[in-house]
Formats: C-alpha cells, structure tokens, sequence
C-alpha cells in the first residue's frame, strides 16, 4: 500500500527494483548490491532509484566507489566533504546516513555542528576550514573565491582536489536524485537537519 506518492517498500516515489526484471548484468548489479557490506542503506536509498537505470548506475556506483574508498583522500575529510555537500543541498537522508559515518571515521562533534548550523569556521584546521568554504561557496553560492581556490590547491594539491570536487558533485547529484524521488529517512530516524 503506497503513502501518499511513496512506495513504502523503497521510501521513495520509485517502486523496488524486482532483480528478475533486471538483465543479467542488472542482475549482476543487484546482486553486487545485496553483498555490499559497506552500503549504508541497501536498497532503500541511492541504490534502489539509480537501479531503475542499471547502466547508469553501475558507471556511478564505480566513479562512487573511486572517490570514496580509492582515491586516497583522508577518509575523515572525505566525510567532512559528503557532509557539506549534503548541507548545502539540505539532504536529510544524505545527511542521516553520512553523519554515523563521520563520526565513526572521527570527524569531531564541533565540525559536524559547524556544518550543520552553517556556522564560522574561524578556530578549526586550516584542511578543514578550506573544506568547508569550497562546498559552501561552489554548491551554496555557484561560484569559488579566488582565495577559497588558492588556499584548496595550496593544501590538497591539483590531483586530490579534483577528487574532493568530484566528491562534492557525485554527492550533490545524489542529493537532488534524493529530493526528486521523495526518498524518506529510514524507519523510526528523525532528521537532524533544520
């Protein structure tokens, strides 16, 4: 029985995915999927809406899979970076799956409450400070100061801030994939965003 214009069996608009639907190499994917042990939220998230377009999604799941666990980039700032993506694009569910992962990669309390009370950011790291500004300014504002720039590059070097961009953008589309299919907060999670 559907809630209004949601599927309760996938919390989104998008009704589940049925593997046998699927091709083999759609089937291949959910399966993938199913085995996951690093997904956070299975089915009833980005990966239950991108598989409504396997090919689609097995290039996204790969450039996510990249920039996430092999690109090299410092896995506390990596969700540092996830987390202002999903702030600026004010995404609950990115927001609630991302914040158990920061804080378990030992991003600290104050940088979380910094990020999601869009607070300053005087007094913290000097990676973290730059961070934040670049994700503020490039999704909140659409443009990047000359001096936000010159600081990212001076600390991240060419190669691992276009990943931490990529990062952002992968992570900014999600949230607006989020957005149009309705995906709902896990069963019985309150969002922490305001």
């Amino acid at each position: 029985m559907r809630l209004g214009d949601v599927y309760p069996e996938s919390g989104s608009r998008l009704p589940p995915v049925e593997r046998d639907a699927l091709d083999a190499a759609g089937q291949a994917l959910y399966d993938e999927v199913a085995g996951d042990t690093r997904s956070l939220v299975g089915f009833k998230g980005p990966a239950g809406i991108m598989l409504h377009s396997p090919r689609l999604y097995a290039i996204n799941r790969r450039v996510n899979q990249f920039l996430r666990f092999e690109s090299g980039l410092d896995v506390r700032l990596r969700e540092l970076m996830i987390l202002v993506a999903a702030r600026e694009m004010d995404s609950h569910f990115e927001w609630h799956a991302h914040e158990i992962v920061a804080k378990r990669e030992g991003l600290e309390d104050e940088l979380i409450d910094i990020v999601r009370h869009r607070k300053g950011v005087r007094g913290i790291g000097e990676k973290e400070a730059a961070i934040i500004k670049l994700g503020r300014e490039a999704i909140g504002r659409h443009r990047v100061r000359r001096s936000t720039y010159a600081k990212a590059i001076e600390l991240f070097g060419a190669e691992t801030l276009v990943n931490l961009v990529a990062l952002m953008g992968s992570y900014a589309a999600t949230a607006m994939s989020l957005a149009v299919f309705a995906q709902q907060l896990p069963d019985g999670a309150k969002s922490k965003l305001d």
